[in-house]
């Protein structure tokens, strides 16, 4: 068949064309396999990535100021880094399991991860702790040091391992209120008898030093305090306790908070769940978890004087500082806590060692810098404003 001049001069374009066709398809099919998204694949799942779905639950109300936020900020986070590839659904306490039934949860894979405090498993777990506060011990500052340059993380993980649990630090409340009291302290005397919401160590302690100790949820600490059920409670400082309207129910609001310097909450993860992930993915999960903790921080102490002064000037709540013989008799209480704690369970002896050395250290470093650095702006400032 004879070929036209219109073909012949078509032909150069055709071929051009359909080269060109076929570097796009081979420039696609190599993206494909190399994993890495062009323009059009950005901020969205690729079609052929699957989209993986985890349920998180807390021991506090979904979104509630500060606690709540963190389980949020990390799966908000979480969903952002990873293009969409792994969404957290969080649950707040008693949606899908009891408030103190986390650990359990996912420990069992009922859920994927959670967030809570370490210290609510001290019944399953004697050095956990340690992962939360301790009494007279390190702030948030110098516990975030202990645990992510101070061998502090891979303790915990052991401590967790048996329970298929990874932990995370979840955030940090930094130094708490002693708490909300009827009765006015005016001697060690008068924490005999005393019923008192404190989980912990400080639980201990408190009972060594006479009291009741009792671990009750958030939710039900205002009708406890209400109907007698107890006399005083801790729970984390103004900016919560104010929502939660504490100083309706509780006339004495005292410092400084000698149980819980620095409290660290936990997100808790499934291992299988965890290790079913893709590197990336479990990278994403672990600097999200540091970016909520911290957020954490910042929210208390950017929340926390607004709303002391609200209690102090709208609600005349009478702010009080617990006297000295009543802080020395909480820090016996302490000593001899310790003392049993570690000898009855060999997890907390080795991590009570680590925390031990990496508590002196910083704070003979804290000083000559923070602590000389608070007592220079007091002694030279007074009660001037800056």
């Amino acid at each position: 068949m004879a070929i036209s001049e219109t073909e012949k001069r078509l032909s150069p374009i055709i071929i051009l064309a359909l080269v060109s066709a076929l570097v796009v398809v081979i420039a696609l099919w190599a993206t494909d396999k190399s994993g890495e998204a062009g323009p059009a694949h950005a901020g969205s799942v690729a079609a052929s990535e699957e989209v993986i779905e985890w349920k998180l639950v807390t021991t506090w109300p979904k979104n509630f100021p500060g606690l709540g936020s963190a389980a949020v900020n990390l799966a908000r986070h979480v969903e952002e880094m990873s293009a969409g590839r792994l969404k957290i659904h969080v649950y707040g306490g008693g949606e899908i399991v009891p408030s103190l039934g986390v650990f359990d949860a996912v420990s069992q894979g009922v859920a994927d991860a959670g967030h809570g405090a370490a210290y609510y498993w001290k019944g399953k777990v004697p050095s956990s702790v340690f992962f939360t506060s301790v009494p007279f011990g390190l702030n948030a500052q110098e516990t975030y040091g202990w645990l992510h340059y101070g061998g502090g993380l891979e303790l915990w993980e052991e401590a967790y391992a048996p329970f298929n649990l990874i932990p995370f630090a979840g955030g940090s409340t930094g130094v708490q209120m002693a708490g909300w009291f009827n009765k006015e302290l005016n001697t060690a005397e008068d924490l005999k008898g005393l019923k008192m919401r404190i989980p912990g160590l400080a639980g201990e302690v408190f009972k060594a030093a006479g009291g009741t100790a009792v671990n009750i949820p958030g939710g039900e600490l205002y009708t406890s305090m209400q109907t007698g059920v107890i006399d005083a409670l801790e729970w984390v400082g103004p900016y919560n306790d104010r929502i939660l309207g504490f100083h309706e129910v509780a006339k004495y609001y005292y410092y400084p908070g000698w149980h819980e310097p620095g409290s660290i909450l936990e997100f808790i993860v499934n291992k299988d769940s965890f290790e079913a992930l893709p590197a990336d993915l479990q990278a994403i999960v672990r600097q999200a978890a540091r970016a909520a903790s911290q957020d954490m921080l910042d929210e208390y102490t950017g929340r926390n004087n607004q709303a002391l002064q609200a209690l102090v000037n709208e609600h005349d709540v009478q702010l009080r500082r617990l006297p000295e013989n009543v802080l020395e008799a909480l820090w016996r209480g302490t000593r001899k806590a310790m003392d049993d704690l570690v000898a009855r369970d060999p997890m907390a002896a080795k991590v009570y060692a680590s925390y031990s050395e990496f508590y002196k250290g910083v704070r003979n470093y804290h000083h000559i810098s923070e602590q000389a650095y608070y007592n220079l702006r007091d002694e030279v400032m007074g009660d001037e404003d800056y």
